[in-house]
């Protein structure tokens, strides 16, 4: 047995309202957990995170390290889990590590200097699509989608739209 990963899911926000309420209960998750080792340095943001679980749920901050070794350990198969990313890079190193799921929500990634906004909640910079191409090529779905009940938009139909593909 590995762990039953529900919902994968990148959002540089990571746990608030729409996270905590509608995509753990359409998706029945009993574990939040957020992969990041930036995150997992910072005291006081892993600190607000562990707090900002919805009732009957728990969050946990670990390391991409961290997520690797527990996925196949047997003792954490009770966990219906969310994986929370901030970006794709990120997720690319837990596949790599052997962590295997079928698709990746998007929910939002900022702007920052060298981004582009190709939706209104999403900007990608080069590396970003590089690690969306690689996730791609392993067969894992890329949707685009604030909550549940949106459309999806296929990350990468939308990059070659944006002609970044």
């Amino acid at each position: 047995m590995v762990m039953d990963i529900r919902l994968v899911r990148i959002d540089d926000r990571l746990i608030h309202g729409q996270v905590a309420t509608v995509w753990t209960k359409t998706m029945k998750i009993n574990r939040i957990l957020v992969v990041s080792d930036e995150v997992a340095k910072d005291t006081l943001r892993k600190t607000l995170l562990k707090h900002a679980a919805p009732p009957g749920g728990t969050a946990n901050v670990i390391t991409i390290e961290k997520m690797i070794a527990i996925y196949q350990d047997p003792q954490f198969d009770v966990f219906k889990a969310m994986l929370l990313f901030t970006n794709p890079h990120d997720v690319k190193r837990v596949v790599e590590g052997g962590v295997k799921f079928n698709s990746v929500n998007i929910g939002g990634m900022s702007f920052s200097t060298g981004k582009r906004m190709i939706t209104n909640a999403v900007a990608v910079n080069a590396q970003d699509v590089e690690d969306f191409n690689y996730l791609n090529e392993q067969g894992i779905e890329l949707e685009i989608r604030k909550v549940a009940s949106d459309n999806k938009i296929y990350m990468i139909d939308l990059l070659k739209k944006e002609n970044m593909l």
